[in-house]
């Protein structure tokens, strides 16, 4: 019945049409080919969460933003840990971060073979100029990682000269000031927060700035950015037992105070761009990348130590021939190392355990990744009003790592650990290389001169990052699995005039050897998994003084094999923590040129806690308020109530070692600011 009543309202808009003022396909979009170009021609799908609505959101975390993308979703660990989910299940261990695209100005965040489960922390999003997501397989532009999605974060161009401070205090010792400003042909955008934590012994402290400036060299226009992060934070872990959440006795309680995590990051490119005749253009973007991170694993027996960093460097380069053609390349190098090590032995658990995981150094080694690709499009008009567009990207990734202590099972020291040797096993130092292609076919077709149908087949893929062949437990010595790869697509119909814009699409997603840690804690990659959905959003202007967006996405996310994650068939089943319904909607308001308000209403469908079904999480529902008042053109003062309702919740929900365990959401809580802008 949802469903048909969507078709309906749809259809209504394109055989009656409302009066133009503009054309929603013109919206002007830049990750799909790196360059400036309107929605219109692209073939895939994209959302856009525009200037507008990050101001208004002005998010704590990167969760409460990107809940406007349907089909996305940012599970929310603690501080500003997260997992991702986009035409997903949240993935968590083996390849958890490896199926998304993470990228800030169209410069992945980290470096193939290195992703981290937490790494959009480190995108400036609290400054950012707009968010593009891709959901699904990126174009030919888009290699290793971009398969159930791509999520770019936009900062501020160059513009006019002023500036904005903000400063804003909240629930829980929550603090942040923002600053902003442009003169001439640089801007500097820096934030910094601390945030108490609403958990015993939490908390973190948070600073980033990114600079930009603008030049022209030899013909070309030289935008050159550096982008720097800092994280501190003091972890809480999940609370344990049936609805813990509910609990008031234990819903603040942190049972691993000792945890925490630093992480440093730095950032810079400097984007060269000429146009010629006839619609060409080239650019070229060398770039420099740095992490740094340090962080106790207090889910782990023994609480080992992990640090971990790469550094790197790369160039990006597309060549625009003309409207029809862009080919491409993409070099990069990257120097990573991981280090584990415990510092005293095993205190708690089996005599197994404490046999097995013992004090010392677990890993420590160096990882050198090469990564090469080129790519090409070619698009054709079949009509006045059709085109067809063909892409493909061949990419090679070449790891040379080596170990830098004893390999094998044993202690640090050359010792025999008991039940036939230590938990974690180091591989000899060897090389090993993946090559991938990725086809893409699409297709868009104006209907009318404000609707557009669009429709793409196309393949992602990703490598196996370093830690899924390097980081070895039990008797695995080589870590013999693959590229996971996956199949998509999608059909779709978007548009409207200026007082109605929507997007509607149905996609189908094939993942093949996807990688896993199994019930031996090998990694293997024989995993087979499909996802089936439909996404839909819209924007209505209600009128001048009022307007209603929403995003809805219905998915199912299903084993299509029986992996060894659990000693049970799983083929048929959900998928864990795959909501199948989720969604939200917000009404905006302006009843006075100074004064506006938007109420928001989140909902998250129940989901499986394991892979079995055995153990679910029901969903929960909350609603936030946010209002604005000008005082002025310059001084605005707002206000935000988040979970208005006050609604016990999980931001996660999960099975492990026989018991429910949750990431608790925060009861109702206000956050009230000031805004200067000149």
């Amino acid at each position: 019945m949802r469903l048909t009543a969507l078709f309906i309202c749809i259809t209504f808009f394109v055989i009656f049409p409302a009066p133009i003022s503009a054309n929603q396909l013109e919206e002007i979009v830049v990750t799909a080919e790196r360059v400036e170009q309107s929605l219109a021609e692209l073939s895939t799908n994209i959302s856009i969460i525009d200037h507008q609505d990050l101001v208004k959101t002005d998010h704590t975390h990167i969760n409460e933003v990107l809940f406007r993308v349907s089909g996305a979703w940012i599970s929310r660990g603690n501080g500003q840990e997260h997992l991702t989910s986009i035409r997903s299940p949240v993935l968590t261990g083996a390849g958890g971060c490896g199926a998304f695209l993470m990228t800030q100005d169209s410069i992945p965040l980290r470096a193939t073979g290195f992703c981290n489960v937490n790494e959009l922390f480190e995108a400036h999003s609290e400054i950012a100029q707009r968010i593009e997501v891709i959901k699904g397989p990126g174009t030919a532009l888009h290699g290793s990682n971009a398969m159930h999605g791509l999520v770019n974060i936009i900062t501020p161009t160059l513009g006019d000269t002023g500036f904005s401070s903000q400063v804003e205090t909240g629930v829980h010792g929550y603090n942040r000031v923002k600053h902003q400003q442009q003169l001439g042909n640089w801007r500097i955008d820096a934030s910094a927060t601390r945030d108490g934590g609403y958990k015993h012994d939490s908390g973190f402290g948070q600073q980033k700035v990114t600079s930009k400036i603008g030049a022209q060299v030899a013909g070309f226009d030289v935008l050159s950015s550096i982008s720097l992060s800092n994280l501190n934070q003091e972890t809480a872990g999940f609370i344990k037992g049936d609805d813990a959440y509910k609990d008031e006795a234990l819903k603040k309680s942190n049972p691993n105070p000792e945890a925490f995590r630093d992480a440093r990051s730095a950032r810079m490119y400097s984007r060269w761009s000429q146009t010629g005749k006839k619609g060409s253009s080239l650019t070229i973007t060398p770039y420099l990348r740095w992490t740094d991170m340090t962080f106790l694993q207090h889910y782990l027996p023994g609480q080992p130590m992990e640090e971990n960093g790469h550094r790197s460097m790369g160039l990006q380069s597309s060549w625009k021939l003309n409207r029809n053609w862009l080919l491409g390349a993409d070099i990069e190098k990257t120097e990573g190392f991981l280090k584990q090590t415990q510092a005293t032995a095993t205190q708690s658990g089996s005599a197994f355990l404490v046999a097995t995981i013992p004090a010392g150094k677990h890993y420590d080694y160096q990882v050198t990744a090469t990564v090469a690709a080129v790519f090409g499009q070619y698009r054709r008009n079949l009509s006045e009003r059709s085109s067809i567009i063909i892409g493909a990207r061949a990419e090679t990734v070449h790891y040379d790592y080596e170990n830098r202590m004893i390999s094998g099972r044993t202690v640090d020291d050359g010792s025999v650990c008991g039940f036939g040797g230590c938990r974690f096993n180091r591989p000899e130092s060897r090389r090993d290389s993946f090559t991938n292609v990725s086809p893409k076919l699409g297709l868009t077709h104006e209907i009318t001169d404000n609707h557009q149908l669009y429709a793409q087949i196309g393949r992602g893929f990703r490598a196996p990052q370093t830690t899924e062949l390097y980081r070895l437990q039990n008797s695995q010595s080589v870590s013999d699995i693959d590229a996971e790869e996956i199949d998509s697509i999608e059909i779709g119909l978007r548009g409207g005039p200026a007082s109605f814009s929507y997007d509607l699409s149905l996609y189908h997603l094939n993942k093949d050897n996807f990688i896993f840690l199994d019930t031996n804690r090998a990694n293997v990659d024989n995993g087979k998994t499909a996802h089936t959905g439909l996404d839909f959003s819209f924007r209505w202007q209600i009128n001048d003084q009022t307007s209603l967006s929403a995003a809805w996405a219905y998915a199912k996310h299903t084993y299509e094999n029986n992996p060894a994650l659990s000693s049970s068939a799983l083929a048929g089943n959900d998928i864990d923590t795959a909501p199948r319904n989720m969604g939200s909607m917000q009404f905006n308001w302006q009843p006075s040129a100074r004064f506006s308000g938007e109420l928001e209403w989140l909902h998250l469908g129940r989901y499986y806690t394991n892979p079995e079904n055995t153990a679910e999480y029901p969903g929960h529902e909350l609603v936030n308020l946010r209002l604005e008042y000008k005082f002025n053109d310059d001084l605005t003062t707002f206000l935000r109530l988040t979970n208005l309702t006050d609604t016990d919740y999980a931001e996660r929900a999960d099975y492990a070692f026989g018991s429910e365990r949750y990431f608790v959401g925060e009861p109702l809580g206000a956050y009230v600011g000031i805004r200067i802008t000149r």
